[in-house]
């Protein structure tokens, strides 16, 4: 194998490339409550992508349309309003070109195969609300991972995929199951800071109507996240790396 052989089975830090994880976020839209342009949580992309990064994994960032993906202005760390200033690690990824660059071009989730990766992980933000939400082609995709037992991860508002996806015997994935996802008393808070409401609904809220599944969460804005078997999921955007973490840690048991 020559040097440049090589070099396509290297990690950055020198370590042999571990496997591959899909990340998927989503493609910019406009909130129907709020009139804003959202998409995804900048630390639910970058944190995770940190820590699979720094355990060897080859990452592919993929979106439900393919293209240029754009990031929640509040959470921008360059953001005039300062919400996200302390996010030291997106402020790093930012400064990449290779970061830039993946932004630019993720390819849409029509060209995704789950057998050319050994996990995914659905990254949060406002934008998931909407195109997250039916979105068949994203449910099957998600289950098909789960069905092979591989780690199949959401954190944040892509948790509402969550609350319709279903397996190949028509039942939910999360049937049986302990999980979490952003919740009322979080965005409760987000409410009153921003003095209007801001999603079309509330993942908790919705998840406590299904049955058979027990959805729970932890103190607003801790970190936390939940491995029920092969299924991952994490509050907010401060536990995005704690789910990351699960992900790795079943990657590592199973080979």
């Amino acid at each position: 194998m020559n040097i440049i052989e090589q070099q396509r089975y290297v990690h950055a830090h020198g370590m042999p490339i571990k496997g591959k994880i899909l990340m998927v976020a989503s493609s910019p839209t406009t909130s129907q409550q709020t009139g804003w342009p959202i998409g995804f949580w900048a630390a639910e992309l970058t944190h995770p992508l940190h820590v699979f990064q720094e355990a060897g994994y080859e990452v592919t960032l993929a979106s439900t349309e393919g293209g240029k993906i754009e990031m929640d202005g509040y959470s921008n760390p360059e953001d005039a309003s300062g919400y996200s200033a302390h996010d030291v690690i997106s402020l790093g990824y930012m400064q990449q070109a290779s970061f830039q660059d993946m932004l630019q071009n993720t390819p849409a989730l029509s060209t995704v195969n789950v057998g050319d990766y050994d996990a995914i992980f659905l990254v949060g933000g406002q934008g998931p609300m909407y195109t997250f939400k039916g979105n068949s082609g994203l449910q099957q995709l998600f289950a098909g991972f789960y069905e092979a037992n591989k780690p199949s991860a959401a954190v944040c508002h892509s948790t509402t995929l969550l609350l319709e996806a279903k397996k190949s015997n028509g039942e939910l994935v999360v049937a049986g199951k302990t999980w979490t996802g952003f919740a009322d008393a979080e965005e409760q808070y987000a409410d009153q800071a921003v003095g209007q409401r801001i999603q079309p609904y509330w993942i908790e809220t919705e998840a406590r109507k299904l049955e058979n599944t027990t959805f729970k969460v932890a103190a607003p804005f801790s970190s936390h996240a939940i491995a029920d078997g092969n299924l991952i999921t994490g509050q907010q955007q401060n536990s995005g790396a704690a789910a990351a973490r699960l992900v790795v840690e079943q990657l590592e048991t199973s080979n």
